[in-house]
């Protein structure tokens, strides 16, 4: 059995590693930052500093940078990509459609794969839009669960939960942890606490992510299709915690959870305001 550190010294060896990792980045800007003050006529100058800016979380400046590579070179369809990614994970979501839109005009063959534009879609309200694209992934991505799933959200929302239901896209090889669960829960012949054993007994980690947080990810999603919000919220808050450590996904999640909040700020304004002045809210 192997010796386990003293809390202490875990502690301090994590926040060590953390301020060589913000050095790290710290050193990095600024080398980015050069490069810019030298070669500012470059579009792949500002390329670089943009994607730091991006692992950093700090979309806005990312964007920024996106926009100035792009101010030189318009048809750099990478850069329309990139940005629209960072305008996503930034909470634009119109802003990342207008960007997506931008990179398939300039290479329309990618438009099958653009399984992100798909989801962007959905948090836009574009419903319908949302169920062609995932149909359309479908053709080139045939055993994706998570295709199968946005495609069910979005048809769920445009025209029903029955109909869903009833067109929801059948996959049986789709091997990640916790996805054949994920499916069945979304055919209704699964219980969410099914989905969650399974990605409790599996690895904390695995080459595809890690199991728990898609358990709760696409738990959360279909208790909100289902109408317990509640439960809805209390799932895409627990996915949200492992964000950063589950890619685009991750962000995914982020962003949602992020909505959530607002909404909840949003309802709860009039009965602040009351308080604030001595009423009780009208029902």
């Amino acid at each position: 059995m192997p010796v386990q550190k003293p809390a202490m010294a875990v502690t301090a060896s994590f926040t060590e590693e953390q301020e060589d990792s913000t050095a790290l980045a710290k050193q990095a800007l600024e080398q980015a930052t050069q490069v810019i003050n030298i070669m500012p006529k470059q579009a792949s100058s500002w390329l670089g500093r943009a994607r730091i800016y991006e692992s950093k979380g700090e979309y806005a400046k990312a964007v920024a940078d996106y926009t100035q590579a792009l101010r030189i070179e318009p048809k750099n369809s990478n850069a329309w990509q990139a940005r629209g990614g960072a305008n996503f994970k930034g909470g634009k979501i119109a802003e990342s459609l207008v960007d997506f839109d931008k990179f398939l005009q300039l290479v329309p063959e990618q438009k099958p794969y653009h399984w992100q534009r798909g989801i962007s879609l959905y948090y836009a309200g574009r419903f319908e839009d949302g169920k062609k694209q995932f149909e359309l992934h479908q053709t080139v991505n045939l055993q994706d669960v998570e295709n199968a799933v946005w495609h069910f959200l979005c048809t769920a929302r445009a025209e029903g939960l029955e109909s869903a239901k009833k067109k929801l896209i059948p996959i049986d090889q789709d091997a990640r942890i916790p996805m054949a669960q994920v499916h069945q829960l979304f055919a209704g012949k699964v219980t969410p606490q099914e989905v969650l054993n399974v990605a409790k007994a599996a690895p904390a980690n695995t080459p595809a992510g890690e199991p728990l947080f898609y358990a709760h990810l696409y738990l959360g999603l279909y208790f909100e299709a289902i109408g317990e919000n509640a439960k809805a919220e209390e799932s895409i808050l627990k996915a949200a915690t492992r964000a950063k450590e589950n890619g685009y996904m991750g962000d995914v999640a982020r962003v949602h959870a992020e909505i959530l909040k607002k909404r909840k700020m949003k309802r709860d304004a009039p009965q602040t305001e009351h308080k604030k002045q001595g009423k009780t809210p009208t029902p």
